[in-house]
């Protein structure tokens, strides 16, 4: 069967970028061809079934330091669409966004459901065929068209772009067109961590700073105690940009963990010698002035090797620069990782020098387009993958109708 545009994988860019094609250029014959039994399914777990569609960040600069790969490559493409243009465009299809106070964007309605119905809505409107349980088998450059071949058959365009996510089957078949695929490694995991000082304490949560020993890797935010080991915006964060090291460390590493960011172990020294002077009388074990979740503290003190009845004017300075050390320099072994939920994220995909980013087109094959994340584009938590979908989707489907209406 021919078409105009065929788009490989039903995911979000596979869908924003049919329907941005068929809005722009009525008429045009397109089809999306999803090997799995439903379409958009990655969108339907996403933020915990409620979508996180972007992020509350309108500074195309200032977005852009939210991808460990791919920042330099999305300025421009930014300035294109950016979070306000999404806002926009979910709104001018029904679907209002709101702010939360982390600044991620989700549908008001806080069900990805919604953001479903409106792709498929608009993709019955547009007369789009969505080809459900089509697998692609082989790709094959035709002198002015795609001949795809599939479980279903056979199809042929004249555009192609691919949408795939992480499929290694579909990398296979882009590197036999010519390009470099950058090995996928896992991106956003949690640290697998068995220690004394976190066991039991699933469900602490508190702001710390984590540095990965021996390396330049270190990221600062919320970080959740649970009953694996460690996880939270600030591990996720730190897991997104040391992805590639991680790996080549077979997830085998030492972390420091700073459990009160904004004080070093000198600033903490001073805080505790203060402590022990104006509250003298009072048991160690009990918290005062030092921000941390009660259970935490207390485990801090017992590995520090206080008694429950110590009290602070019975506290040597020796004793001081145990529990300084503890609460800004602990040491952690890390044996291994935890995937965050069902939002697998991976670090890898076309290499970003082969795609030409002011219209997503490969620069080894013409009429052949990328959207999302089969290139070597990822994000940290927090709307910014969906964000990558959405422009690069909406600056290929702009690509192919320039180049349509200009031939």
């Amino acid at each position: 069967m021919n078409y105009d545009v065929i788009l490989v994988g039903g995911g979000a860019a596979g869908f924003f970028t049919a329907i941005n094609l068929a809005e722009r250029k009525k008429g045009l014959k397109i089809a999306i061809l999803e090997r799995g039994k439903e379409v958009l399914s990655k969108v339907r777990i996403s933020g915990g079934g409620r979508c996180n569609v972007t992020h509350a960040c309108f500074d195309p600069k200032e977005l852009t330091q939210f991808y460990p790969r791919g920042a330099k490559e999305l300025l421009g493409p930014f300035h294109q669409f950016c979070a306000g243009d999404t806002i926009a465009w979910f709104e001018d299809h029904g679907v209002t966004l709101k702010i939360e106070e982390d600044g991620r964007m989700f549908p008001d309605t806080d069900s990805s459901q919604t953001i479903i119905e409106c792709f498929l809505k608009a993709a019955r409107q547009l007369k789009i065929d969505v080809l459900t349980g089509t697998s692609v088998q082989s790709v094959f450059k035709k002198e002015n068209s795609w001949k795809l071949d599939t479980t279903n058959g056979g199809y042929e365009c004249s555009h192609l772009v691919m949408t795939t996510g992480s499929n290694p089957k579909i990398w296979g078949l882009i590197n036999e067109l010519g390009h470099k695929i950058v090995a996928p490694v896992p991106s956003l995991f949690t640290f697998n961590i068995k220690d004394k000082r976190i066991k039991d304490l699933m469900g602490v949560a508190t702001p710390a700073e984590v540095k990965v020993k021996g390396t330049k890797l270190e990221a600062s935010g919320p970080l959740l105690i649970t009953h694996w080991g460690m996880s939270g915006p600030g591990i996720l964060r730190l897991s997104a940009w040391g992805a590639r090291i991680l790996a080549d460390k077979n997830y085998q590493f030492q972390i420091n963990v700073n459990w009160l960011p904004n004080h070093d172990f000198e600033s903490v020294m001073e805080l505790l010698q203060t402590i022990r002077k104006e509250h003298a009388k009072k048991t160690v074990i009990k918290r005062v002035e030092i921000d941390l979740p009660n259970r935490l503290w207390e485990r801090i003190v017992e590995v520090s090797g206080f008694a429950n009845d110590v009290k602070w004017a019975d506290v040597t300075n020796k004793q001081l620069e145990v529990l300084a050390t503890e609460l800004t320099k602990a040491e952690m072994q890390v044996n291994g990782k935890s995937t965050f939920k069902d939002e697998f994220v991976t670090a890898g995909g076309i290499d970003l020098k082969e795609i030409n980013f002011k219209t997503m087109e490969s620069k080894i094959n013409t009429d052949l387009y990328f959207a999302g994340e089969v290139v070597n584009i990822d994000a940290i938590t927090g709307g910014f993958n969906f964000q990558n979908a959405w422009t690069t989707g909406f600056i290929a489907a702009n690509a192919i109708c320039d180049k349509i209406e200009n031939q």
